[in-house]
């Protein structure tokens, strides 16, 4: 790419990203007054928090004075201010303790990107087309309040809808402020690769609606199923920091690690054992382990207290689950069966952790309940090196949940397209995506074009934002007040915040201001106790309590210290554990059900999240694309993995293009053959096939979501992303497989 489109960010910058709407370096620029008093040469750090997965991480920010070219005013021109130029892990926080993944360094990205939203755009085309123009924020603002005035003109408020990824901390509160004051509905959260399936789990055995934190540096034996914890899932860094005291952190002591999954992850890669299972019978194995444990009288049924309780046939032993049993539905030899039993049981501290495509089969709370019940029978649960539950501070009244409970995106859409009139006549967009992250047989894009009107918060249009008819964009992370609260990856209370680390580059405002100054604008006004989001965050984060200060000393203060050490964490009193729902009955395993027929669709279809963009929110950032996978070097494309003895089955090679086909559609992409993934299973990463969504994604690869079946898990109703079989051809034409190493084919074109 020509450098000289890139941001001009002072001799010095290492950053390679652009701002939209440049022009050619040799054009005038105006020169703008500098607004920060930085000495040349010398940097400075500032807290901040990665926004690019649910982990919240603490991040530092190397700040340095440089010339970057900006619009102010509607003017372009250069000026000279402090440029962020560097992220790295905050060595205080307690959730990464100094560390940070790859996609975290990454994020430096989503402030310089070129085809980020500049100001505020108003749809001049047809929807979908992305074609806008840039109005003013006042014009904006008025044509907001003009919109939700009309609503309330009509007492018709509760048409009001505002759909948004998970949002925490004081963000969530002030969304949920609004929308109650002005008389809505609570906000509709939407994840491609949701949780609900595993908190919902936890809720039933333990108490705690929330995911779980892991004491690996304390663990002498490790059993995963399926999760991807070192690259993917939950808190990737917490747990890799864990990982590495647990394997090399304790002189003499060296944990073992066996790792259950169809398909070798990047965690599995690091077992020392893979064990390939039937997909959707992870939960048997869980309970065939807990039988023979139980069986040999190493611990008792009762031992899992709660949990047990929950799985149906605990209480006698689980006689239906002896290792003959297990290795029918599982594909995993009794002898094995009985091995890792006696290794788990014995080996102690131990754990299993639970997680990605076991959950997303129609029996996934069956399956998570299960290894809940294995972990609290040996004892592992509140103790070291098992399984916690990380303390939620209480910041400014806050509270988690406060999304439509039991209202999902399938049901939402399904609503609309039933009645002639939209039940939402006035959308809110806040970062979701859900046109791109759902099976085509939801509708829902259809759904939202049936919404007389859109208004997005995003900063880049994807395939949802471009069907807006306003947007009003946000300023990038690095240039607001942030703040969170992690659901787990700490074994301490955390609330992270930080104050902008640097000045906003384009005429763009933070969404929560926007919605303070939206609520006096209207008639009647909504008057929220905050003139600017600054303001909240200083009086929530002033209720929590002061660091204990050395004899003699007056207590530090709360606000100040947050903000220079980048949050606020501590003990708090503990949170007591929800009381067992009344009437629910012990789950018992029911096979997991998939679309498609084994005769005609022979292959299990696994996609998953994947190292360079997870569900397909990073796949914008030019520094992931060119990231090799971990395990196959691929980059800047799709790609689908097959078993090395199944490709020769069907007469295909490493680069073949193959035609991936469902009940619900069909897709094309390279094959990549590996001998890590099991003969009836195809698996495929998230990520890539968007239509829309800057240079760098748009029209690269294809999107497996495409071809999924609305199969729906049994007891969430959340979305069964691995229920869907598959069939596999070769088709003519070039696959377009790259790999760091150059393109490789796994036999010459003379021995096809």
């Amino acid at each position: 790419m020509d450098r000289r489109q890139f941001i001009k960010l002072g001799a010095a910058t290492s950053a390679t990203a652009t701002l939209a709407g440049c022009g050619n370096p040799e054009n005038q620029l105006i020169r703008f007054i500098p607004e920060d008093d930085l000495i040349p040469g010398i940097s400075v750090w500032k807290p901040s928090i990665c926004p690019l997965c649910s982990a919240g991480c603490g991040v530092l920010v190397r700040i340095m004075e440089g010339e970057a070219e900006v619009i102010r005013n509607g003017q372009l021109g250069l000026i000279k201010m402090g440029l962020a130029k560097k992220l790295e892990g905050n060595p205080q926080h307690p959730v990464n303790q100094g560390k940070l993944c790859v996609r975290g360094q990454a994020a430096l990205q989503v402030t310089y990107h070129p085809d980020r939203i500049a100001n505020p755009l108003k749809r001049s085309g047809e929807r979908g087309s992305g074609q806008f123009q840039e109005i003013s924020w006042d014009d904006a603002i008025a044509e907001l309040v003009s919109q939700m005035n009309a609503l309330a003109a009509a007492n018709d408020q509760k048409s009001l809808g505002f759909l948004t990824r998970p949002l925490r901390g004081q963000r969530q509160r002030l969304v949920a402020e609004f929308l109650s004051r002005f008389g809505a509905p609570a906000a509709l959260d939407f994840e491609v690769l949701g949780e609900d399936v595993m908190r919902r789990a936890n809720a039933r055995s333990f108490g705690y609606d929330q995911l779980s934190t892991f004491d690996l540096a304390q663990s002498r034996y490790v059993l995963t199923l399926g999760a991807d914890f070192l690259g993917t899932w939950n808190s990737p860094v917490s747990q890799s920091v864990g990982y590495g005291e647990m394997r090399q952190g304790r002189p003499g002591i060296r944990a073992t690690f066996v790792q259950v999954e169809p398909r070798m992850s990047q965690t599995g890669a690091n077992a020392d054992e893979w064990v390939p299972i039937k997909p959707g019978t992870e939960g048997v194995l869980a309970l065939g382990l807990a039988h023979v444990i139980m069986a040999a009288r190493l611990f008792p049924a009762a031992a899992a207290g709660r949990a047990g309780a929950q799985v149906a046939g605990w209480a006698n032993g689980l006689p239906a689950y002896t290792p003959q049993e297990v290795e029918r539905i599982t594909g995993i030899a009794a002898a094995r069966v009985e091995r890792l039993a006696r290794e788990f049981a014995e080996q102690r501290p131990s754990v299993a952790i639970i997680g990605g495509a076991p959950l997303a089969h129609t029996n996934g709370t069956f399956n998570a309940l299960a290894v809940n019940a294995l972990n609290a029978l040996v004892g592992s649960i509140g103790q070291p090196g098992g399984v916690y539950f990380t303390p939620r501070a209480n910041v400014g009244g806050a509270q988690a949940g406060t999304a439509q409970a039991g209202r999902t995106i399938d049901k939402v859409a399904a609503e609309i397209l039933a009645t002639e009139r939209s039940p939402i006549q006035l959308l809110m967009l806040g970062e979701a995506n859900p046109v791109f992250g759902t099976p085509p047989a939801w509708r829902v894009k259809e759904a939202l074009a049936k919404i007389p009107y859109i208004v997005s918060f995003g900063n880049f249009l994807d395939e949802t934002s471009s069907l807006s008819d306003l947007i009003l964009p946000d300023h990038s992370f690095l240039e607001s007040w942030v703040d969170d609260v992690p659901e787990s990856g700490a074994m301490v209370a955390v609330a992270s915040l930080a104050p902008p680390a640097m000045r906003p580059l384009h005429q763009t405002r933070a969404m929560p201001d926007v919605l303070l100054d939206l609520g006096r604008r209207l008639t009647p006004a909504i008057e929220l106790p905050w003139q600017n989001y600054q303001a909240m965050l200083q009086a929530a984060f002033s209720t929590l309590p002061a660091p204990p200060a050395p004899a003699g000393e007056e207590p530090a203060d709360v606000w100040r210290t947050a903000q220079a050490q980048g949050g606020w964490w501590g003990e708090v009193a503990a949170r007591p554990a929800a009381a067992a729902a009344q009437g629910q009955a012990p789950a018992a395993y029911t096979e997991a059900q998939f679309d498609g027929a084994a005769a005609e669709y022979p292959y299990h279809f696994l996609p998953y999240a994947s190292q360079q963009f997870l569900d397909g929110s990073l796949a914008h950032l030019p520094w992931l694309q060119e990231l090799p996978d971990v395990l196959t070097s691929a980059m800047w494309s799709s790609w689908v993995e097959i078993n090395t003895q199944t490709a020769s089955q069907l007469g295909i090679v490493q680069g073949d293009l193959v035609e991936v086909g469902s009940g619900q559609g069909t897709l094309r992409a390279p094959v990549f053959v590996s001998p890590a993934i099991a003969p009836d299973v195809i698996a495929m990463p998230v990520g890539q096939g968007h239509e829309t969504f800057t240079r760098y994604a748009s029209g690269r690869g294809a999107n497996p979501i495409s071809i999924l079946a609305p199969v729906l898990e049994a007891e969430t109703g959340s979305l069964a992303w691995a229920a869907t079989r598959v069939r596999v051809s070769k088709v003519d034409g070039d696959g377009g497989l790259i790999l760091f190493g150059g393109s490789l084919r796994e036999h010459s074109e003379e021995h096809r």
